[in-house]
């Protein structure tokens, strides 16, 4: 928990600087500058806070997300988008459900195989690799900035991981804990809101937003110990939260109009 309150302070501060060097190099200009919509390429890093719904509900809590893309901007302000994200964190609801009541002891303990109380954590980590395409609508004289609008669709993956730190529960160890781990894959669609804030000095450039993700999902394990068979039921989830990242631009096509005072 440290470390994830750590990482939400630092991206903060970053943000938080980047905008101030964008106000103070407005500031410093002597002349009115117009800034054209350009032709651009950009990496960038995220982070969101999301909050599950439908089947992933019902196993997880709220859940962090870490991701990168690569994105290619136009003149006219439309983006296409490579985007990989990671989500961790995510705490998990009932242990009975993940290993099953035949395993755990009436007061809901799991027995390692020493004959002691078993320490064991389970966590909800997932994956999404997608393409998307998106319109930047600019509403002042910075024509790249302004309302970002994005749709990307792609595959997405999720499970549990269940961690048995003393290496000591010889019931899920090896490929006995696959049988548990609820792996499923299956397609994603995932729509952004958000403003895109991009000055003059481009590398302070982020975006803030709200992120909603529509997933279809189904076993991708050929065993559940749970079912005593192959899992064939067809999932459905949704995630939804807030969302920020910085902007990291590669190649420009850069022009800016200046109008003088005289």
């Amino acid at each position: 928990m440290k470390k994830i309150t750590f990482l939400i302070v630092s991206l903060i501060v970053v943000l938080v600087s980047q905008a101030d060097a964008q106000r103070r190099a407005d500031i410093e200009l002597k002349y009115d500058a117009i800034d054209t919509a350009t032709r651009m390429v950009w990496t960038g890093a995220n982070f969101a806070v999301q909050f599950p719904f439908g089947n992933l509900r019902e196993t997880f809590k709220l859940n962090m997300n870490i991701g990168v893309d690569f994105t290619y901007k136009t003149t006219s302000n439309w983006t296409y988008s490579l985007d990989f994200n990671y989500l961790f964190g995510a705490k998990v609801r009932d242990q009975m459900a993940v290993l099953g009541p035949d395993m755990l002891t009436s007061n809901g303990d799991l027995i390692d195989g020493n004959g002691q109380k078993a320490t064991i954590y389970f966590e909800g980590r997932y994956w999404n690799l997608s393409l998307g395409f998106g319109k930047i609508i600019p509403f002042d004289k910075w024509r790249n900035s302004g309302l970002w609008l994005r749709l990307n669709a792609g595959y997405f993956q999720h499970k549990i991981r269940i961690n048995d730190p003393d290496n000591q529960i010889p019931q899920i160890s090896g490929d006995y804990k696959k049988g548990y781990d609820q792996r499923c894959g299956g397609f994603a669609l995932t729509q952004f809101i958000g403003y895109v804030f991009m000055r003059k000095v481009r590398v302070a450039s982020f975006y803030a937003g709200v992120e909603i993700s529509e997933i279809w999902t189904k076993s991708n394990r050929n065993y559940s110990f749970l079912l005593m068979g192959k899992d064939e039921t067809k999932r459905f989830s949704v995630l939804i939260g807030p969302k920020i990242g910085w902007i990291i631009p590669l190649t420009e096509k850069r022009k800016i109009q200046t109008l003088y005072r005289y």
